[in-house]
């Protein structure tokens, strides 16, 4: 059960003053013009870049895209191409490395498949590069360039590429650490567009480089970086344009079959509804499937796409649903309880599909509140797992300290502070997990191992209203590091019932006052709910506004339900 900690409030403000104060910001944090972007400049090599993409379009030379099989090496991928189109490159192509043939990245078979198959020129990647040593020298043994464009953290040595852009290599000034890979390729792009205009090789008509804003928007939010200042900017500029119709056919068909409206889009929505379908072709499929939903300008087509991701994913739900409960009974039958469950848990099972072990690392990490990795069968006797970690604790920089205490246990690993993937022999998973967790054990506190909630406390009886509720919503992209607003408070229930076997369906009264009001509890103990004996409840929600039947409701979603 979380730990609910309260924000630090004033009581004195407005409730959307009150919760930004809580977040150390002011009104000027949702001011949101372009204008107030990080510019291009500092982004070390970007001249470099440039450079060689203005050489490849004048000399009409063979490009080909290298991206990544997710949801921001998908938008990335789909940029690119577009926007290098728009800018007369005569010849682009891209390919993304099928997960269960070729893992991740720009590796040397990738590199062999490039060159056979196209015998492009210039490589870029996009979403992935910064640890490709071995792709990266074959490349330039066959007689290509490489752009590196990527947003993973480097190390101090790099690969051997004609120019690398990512805010994250050493020496690099630009000051959103935060991009994702779209808004690495979307600032090159910018770069490009710039000096083409200078050169009188573009008019400044030819594109507008803030159409491609819905791609970097949905990338951002689903690719769950932190939503830093220059971040919230990108995602805001590309929420509005969205709402007012500006989007390409593949993001309104995702929208369409996702059940959502576009003059209603939030930022929550590209992660709940439109990232888990574009990255469902990556993880069961092949990312083309969602590329070409976004790179098609024919609605009729991008329908085509989205039905057919929209399938996969009901295919991902299946299989995750049957990995979570196999996962839950190996933890079972470990016996752990509150007082002896390790740092972090690390999941095998030979049955489990490569292309869902994240989501199903992710799932576990939030229901025991610890480091996560779990584990698919790979070739060559070899394991691939996905890793998602708690806030503290450095997945990458932890698996870096494994992979120099046991230099034989990691062929390969990379990611980030939250999220990370790795392989290993399968014959090495068990001295893997007792070295990963004693790392854990070493660098997380019993503190850290709490599962705390942050809340912006109980709302004043007048709160609860229907402008408020979609103020909250608009009034600036909530995600990663930049949470939506949670309240908490006591209520009194006036009804209960289960929806879809699993959800809980209220009528709520705050009892310091306030208005009857919904409010529905998703994946609840049907052990213990409904509760016909309780009348009386302590929810942890969010204020949301519910359009059904061509009404708005003020409707509670409620994150955590305590019966008193």
């Amino acid at each position: 059960m979380p730990l609910i900690q309260r924000r630090p409030l004033d009581s004195s403000l407005p409730l959307i003053p009150r919760i930004l104060k809580s977040r150390g910001l002011d009104a000027a944090a949702l001011e949101f013009g372009l204008k107030n972007l990080a510019d291009f400049s500092s982004l070390k090599d970007i001249g470099r870049a440039v450079d060689l993409l203005v050489t490849a379009i004048r000399h009409k030379k063979r490009i080909l895209i290298v991206g990544d099989f997710d949801a921001d090496g998908a938008t990335s991928t789909a940029l690119a191409v577009h926007a290098l189109q728009k800018m007369g490159a005569d010849w682009v192509h891209y390919l993304v490395p099928n997960r269960f043939e070729y893992g991740y990245g720009l590796s040397a078979a990738i590199t062999q498949l490039a060159f056979a198959q196209y015998k492009p020129d210039l490589l870029i990647t996009v979403d992935n590069g910064i640890a490709s040593f071995e792709g990266v020298a074959l490349a330039k043994q066959l007689g290509m360039q490489v752009l590196i464009t990527d947003h993973h953290l480097a190390a101090e040595v790099l690969p051997d590429a004609d120019a690398i852009v990512n805010p994250n290599q050493p020496g690099c000034l630009f000051p959103s650490k935060a991009a994702c890979g779209c808004a690495v390729i979307f600032y090159v792009m910018c770069a490009l567009k710039r000096r083409l205009v200078d050169e009188n090789l573009l008019t400044d008509s030819a594109l507008n480089m803030a159409d491609y804003l819905d791609l970097v928007a949905l990338a951002s939010v689903a690719d769950v970086v932190p939503l830093d200042n220059n971040n919230r900017i990108l995602v805001e500029q590309g929420l509005r344009r969205i709402r007012k119709g500006f989007a390409r056919p593949g993001i309104m068909a995702l929208l369409k079959i996702s059940g959502k409206f576009a003059e209603r889009l939030a930022s929550k929505d590209f992660g709940f509804a439109l990232g888990p379908r574009l990255n469902a072709a990556g993880r069961m499929d092949d990312m083309s499937i969602g590329i070409e939903c976004l790179l098609t300008n024919n609605a009729h087509t991008a329908d085509e796409f989205a039905r057919l991701l929209d399938e996969l994913n009901q295919d991902r739900k299946a299989v995750e649903g049957v990995m979570q409960q196999e996962a839950l009974r190996q933890l079972e039958a470990l016996r752990f309880d509150e007082n002896n469950m390790p740092a972090a848990l690390c999941l095998f099972n030979p049955d489990w599909h490569q292309g869902v072990v994240g989501l199903l690392a992710s799932r576990i990490k939030e229901r025991y509140h610890r480091p996560v990795i779990a584990f698919a069968p790979a070739d060559n006797a070899e394991i691939k797992g996905s890793a998602r970690s708690i806030p503290g604790f450095h997945l990458r920089d932890a698996l870096d300290v494994v992979a120099k205490r046991k230099p034989h246990l990691l062929s390969k690993f990379g990611g980030h502070a939250m999220a990370a993937g790795l392989s290993l022999r399968s014959t090495d998973f068990a001295e893997f997990t007792q070295a990963f967790t004693q790392v854990a054990s070493e660098q997380i506190t019993p503190e850290q191992l709490v599962h705390t909630v942050l809340s912006d406390g109980p709302l004043a009886a007048h709160e609860y209203t229907l402008e408020n509720a979609h103020q909250l919503r608009f009034c600036a992209p909530w995600g990663q590091q930049f949470p939506e607003p949670v309240f908490d408070d006591e209520f009194f229930i006036q009804s209960q019932r289960l929806l879809g076997e699993k959800h809980l369906k209220m009528t709520v009264k705050p009892v310091n006052g306030g208005p009857l009001m919904d409010a529905i509890a998703f994946n609840v103990d049907v052990k213990a709910w409904p509760n016909n004996q309780c009348q009386r409840v302590h929810l942890v929600f969010e204020m949301d506004a519910n359009f059904f039947r061509e009404q708005w409701t003020l409707q509670l979603m409620v994150r955590d339900i305590r019966a008193l």
